[in-house]
Formats: structure tokens, sequence, C-alpha cells
């Protein structure tokens, strides 16, 4: 029987400090040193031989972007065009070099050779995509800074709460790139990979505290206040002149389904960003149209074992009643997204679950700068270890305003 939850900490709200904004995200196509500058050679910029076509004087910024064509805006007619600009891939029928290098719709792979126990929280960026590096006295967008941290210290080493991966298990591949991020309340390792543990609980921090607001409980579903072995990657981001949004894809693995649905138990991951954008809860951007949080109570959570139906919420039953019945359909994905992955075994029971691939998406004004955390914990006790994969972060530069929410990501 698991153990009751030890009495609430006190509730302490902690942004973690970044790291040196300086050091590069080396192996990718830009740099700190250039991130978001004009070219010195080349067809457009200063230096350049392409000619203006747009007829504003070369020294006024004519469509008030910040920048003027003798900085390199390649065209000061255009607002959404200009080195500090983001590109904008897959617009067939008006393709364009948004940023002004002289490219047009190239993609940027930064996360290739990486080690998958890496600690440079910059290389955590570079393996969810985020390739353009820059700092507080440059014009341009890209990653400030880049911690890993739990909530009760800062961390120089993620020791083995976190790993660069190239896969999750037999069928969990990167949305992009050749990497993808783990973040782990036990190791952020498959069976067949380095360190992974053995079993469905490796602890690795102990006791820990909450941000403000969390955990969050799901209607009807009270949980523990408690937090264990937490641990987050933070980023400060600055965001491109021409964006008003940005999404990331994460996939929530957990071993407390589907006993422990609906209980003090559900271990939770959140997106916490700072300022907090309309509509969050609590400044986090990922939870289902329900505003459940990431969790075994999630909307999504449709990857696991129709054999193990008349053990949900089991455990919820046993001890306080008012328990949900399962979903139906049970599990429509199947358990093919568990092989491989430990999640899919624990002594011969069926224990284990996880989610599809996700999506959240937020707001962002042109060049806002902002941080944000993702973090993973054990709720209740450190038992029953959950893993969250995150991947492909992208800037979006679209019409209309970009919403706060968490939807299935298409296949």
């Amino acid at each position: 029987m698991r153990p009751s939850a030890v009495p609430i900490w006190l509730i302490v709200a902690l942004f973690g400090c970044g790291d040196d904004s300086s050091a590069p995200l080396t192996g990718g196509s830009s740099s700190s040193g250039d991130a978001g500058a004009p070219p010195s050679t080349g067809p457009f910029g200063t230096g350049g031989d392409a000619p203006n076509p747009c007829p504003n004087p070369p020294d006024v910024d004519g469509d008030g972007d910040g920048w003027t064509f003798a900085e390199g805006d390649c065209n000061d007619c255009d607002a959404n065009v200009n080195p500090g600009a983001v590109e904008v891939i897959g617009d067939a029928a008006t393709p364009s070099d948004e940023d002004c290098d002289g490219t047009v719709d190239e993609v940027e792979i930064c996360d290739t050779g990486l080690a998958i126990d890496d600690t440079d929280p910059m290389n955590g960026a570079r393996a969810i995509d985020l390739c353009v590096v820059t700092s507080a006295n440059e014009d341009g967008w890209g990653v400030l800074s880049a911690v890993y941290h739990k909530s009760t210290n800062l961390v120089g080493s993620p020791d083995l709460q976190h790993g660069l991966l190239d896969a999750f298990g037999d069928n969990v591949a990167p949305r992009k790139g050749e990497r993808l991020l783990a973040l782990s309340s036990g190791r952020g390792r498959a069976p067949n990979q380095p360190n992974a543990c053995t079993g469905n609980k490796c602890q690795e921090g102990g006791v820990s505290y909450p941000p403000v607001f969390f955990p969050q409980n799901v209607p009807g579903c009270e949980g523990s206040s408690v937090i264990y072995d937490d641990i987050s990657l933070e980023l400060e981001l600055r965001a491109p002149t021409n964006a008003n949004g940005y999404a990331f894809d994460f996939k929530f693995h957990s071993h407390e389904f589907p006993y422990y649905v609906c209980s003090s138990y559900n271990d939770q991951f959140i997106a916490l960003v700072n300022p907090p954008p309309d509509g969050s809860i609590g400044g986090n951007i990922s939870f289902d149209s329900n505003t459940n949080p990431v969790s075994v109570n999630i909307a999504y959570f449709d990857v696991c074992r129709p054999a193990g139906m008349s053990e949900f919420a089991q455990w919820c039953k046993m001890t306080t009643g008012g328990c949900p019945s399962p979903p139906d359909p049970y599990c429509p994905s199947g358990d093919s997204e568990l092989i491989g992955t430990g999640f899919d075994t624990l002594s011969g029971a069926t224990w284990g679950g996880a989610t599809s691939w996700l999506t959240s998406t937020a707001p962002i004004a042109p060049g806002e700068t902002f941080s944000i955390r993702f973090q993973i914990w054990d709720t209740g006790d450190p038992n029953l270890d959950s893993t969250v994969l995150v991947d492909s972060f992208r800037w979006l530069a679209e019409a209309g305003t970009v919403p706060v929410q968490t939807t299935p990501t298409p296949r």
C-alpha cells in the first residue's frame, strides 16, 4: 500500500536564474555572435548588391519594424521581413526570405550528434529545435539563456533525470531533427539506453517545493500538495519580430496509469511561462480542453492496453469513491508506442500508459522576451515515475490570434 502524503511544505514560486547568455549553440547554422544580425556579404543586407525593392530611402525604417535597408532589411515595405524575423516555412503561394539571409525557406537542424547524457542546458534547447542564440545586448531573436534546475536548487548537472534521446522505445521518434528532450521524475531513458531505471521507480531527489498554484487538482479528484523528484529545463527567449505565437510538441508517460487515475498520486508536467499569457492557468500553458493538467487524468491519455480497463481508477474506488468511469473508447491508440519504453511492462501487470503526441500553443508579442519552464514531478510520493518528451519548438507567424491550448498533434 502506498504511504499517505506528508504535510504540505511552504509553497514557493521559483524561476531560476539563467546561465551565461553568451554561450553559443555549437554545431548549428547560427551562433551568438551573429544571430539576428544582417549579413555582411551576400545578396541582402549591409554590403550586399541587391537593389532595394522598396522606394524608401536606405536609412529610413519605412515599415516600422526596427530595421532599415542599410541595416539589412531586404524589404522595407513589409514589416514581417527583416533580419530579426523568423523564416516562415511552407507558404507555397508566396515563398519569401523573411529573415533576409539570402535563402528562401531554409530549415535548420541543430541537434545532430548530441550525447544522450549531455548536461549543457543550451544543448537541451537544441534538442527541442531551438537553434538560434542571441544576447541581451543584441537585436536578434533566439535563446538568451538556459538552465536545468530543481525547485530546491539550481543544478549544474541534471544527472539521469534528463536525456537527449534519438528515440524512446521501439516506436517513438523525434518530431524534428535527430534528438528530443526527455525529462523524468525517475530517469530520462528507455530500457535499452545507458543507466536506465530497471523498475517503475528510481528516486532522484526527494521532497521539493511546487510552483505557486501547483500541483493542480482535477475537479472531483483531490490530489496531494507535495511533490518529489522534480526536474526542469528553463529557457529565456526573445521572439522574432514577425512572430505572434509559438508551439511545441510533447508526450507524457506514466506508471500511475490506470490504477491511480483520480488519486492523490497523479504526477504532473507543466510548461510555465513568465510573463503568463492570457488563457494560461497560473502561467501553465499545457492542459486539456477541460483545463485538466497533464497527468493520467488528461483527456488525451489514450496510449495503453485495453486489457487493463478493469484496473482503471482502482485506488480511487478503494479509498474515496465518486470515481470516474473508463473513457469510451478505452486506449484507442493501442500500446505500440509503449513498446520498449519501460512503460510497457510492470511485473506482468498492465500498468503504464501515455498520451499520443500533443501540441501546446501560446501567443507572443513580436520581439517579446519571456521564459518558459518545462517541469515534471512525482506527486504525493516518490513512487511510480513519469517521463515527458519535448520536441519541435517553433515560432508561429500567422493570421489571427494564437490561443493558449493543447490539442492532439496531427499524425
